[in-house]
């Protein structure tokens, strides 16, 4: 099942894309599930309410996207986690945990909208990344166990601000509008194997990444087992699992998005995340 938060000129809702359009759960299940991540709370009961809802309630061109889940409690990412991109961080090696951060909601929106390349930089870096939705909450974690605690998979733009990263991670990587998630959280029975998809990067329809998600060097297990240990996961955080090589601070000469870009992020199976790229407005 694929699933989206959205907007209409009704106002803000969350539901299910099939062929024909968007069938409009929050308008549906409201009552007992007021957004996406009350849903993905409510377990398998709540996701098998959704699947039998059927029925068009909107065009899908006629819906705004907004970020997978707008109100996550927490947008998780991971640094250096595949190898290409380590090897092209010259004299980097390989971390010897994982490298976490942490990302503000207003950093995000969703497929089709605007990023903001910001006033502050033009070092406006993409990195497109496979994300993980948790559907079950937990602590400590066992490997074993991890992929019970996902609800599904969507793609990611960790877009960055590479001068003001080298101040702090939580500076480069939290812009307002800086990166995106979507179109879609795909449900887990779906995917499948999240360890074999691959992951095409474009800019302005040129390729600029391409790895398979077996090139983590921490694995998705890994990831759930790690960060569990110092934080509950709950339903609706996200983890965006790493970059692999070929963003644009490493290209000579670097290669920066700008105003009147278009960013892609194609992962097997959970569509085309595509964000255009505007200046700064006035917030």
């Amino acid at each position: 099942m694929r699933l989206l938060s959205f907007e209409t000129a009704a106002g803000a809702s969350y539901g299910a894309a099939v062929p024909s359009g968007v069938v409009d759960l929050g308008r549906r299940l409201g009552a007992r599930y007021p957004t996406l991540r009350a849903l993905l709370a409510g377990g398998a009961p709540a996701l098998e309410a959704a699947r039998a809802e059927q029925g068009v309630d909107h065009a899908l061109d006629a819906v705004t996207f907004l970020p997978v889940v707008p109100d996550a409690r927490k947008i998780i990412g991971i640094g250096l986690n595949y190898r290409s991109h380590v090897a092209e961080e010259a004299g980097r090696a390989p971390p010897p945990f994982p490298r976490v951060f942490g990302r503000w909601n207003d950093s995000v929106v969703g497929h089709g909208a605007a990023l903001w390349r910001p006033q502050a930089s033009e070092h406006f870096d993409y990195e497109g990344e496979l994300a993980l939705v948790i559907g079950k909450a937990g602590r400590h974690i066992t490997k074993d166990r991890a992929f019970d605690h996902i609800a599904g998979y969507a793609c990611f733009t960790d877009g960055s601000l590479r001068d003001w990263q080298k101040h702090t991670t939580t500076a480069g990587k939290n812009f307002y509008r800086s990166g995106a998630c979507g179109p879609y959280l795909v449900t887990a029975d779906e995917v499948g194997d999240a360890t074999q998809l691959t992951l095409v990067s474009r800019l302005n329809g040129r390729e600029v990444q391409r790895a398979s998600t077996g090139d983590l060097i921490y694995d998705i297990p890994t990831l759930l087992a790690y960060v569990s240990a110092m934080t509950v996961l709950e339903p609706g955080d996200i983890i965006a699992t790493g970059t692999p090589e070929g963003v644009g601070s490493r290209r000579t000469p670097p290669l920066w998005m700008r105003a009147g870009d278009v960013f892609e992020v194609e992962i097997t199976g959970l569509g085309t995340l595509r964000n255009p790229v505007v200046e700064e407005r006035a917030a």
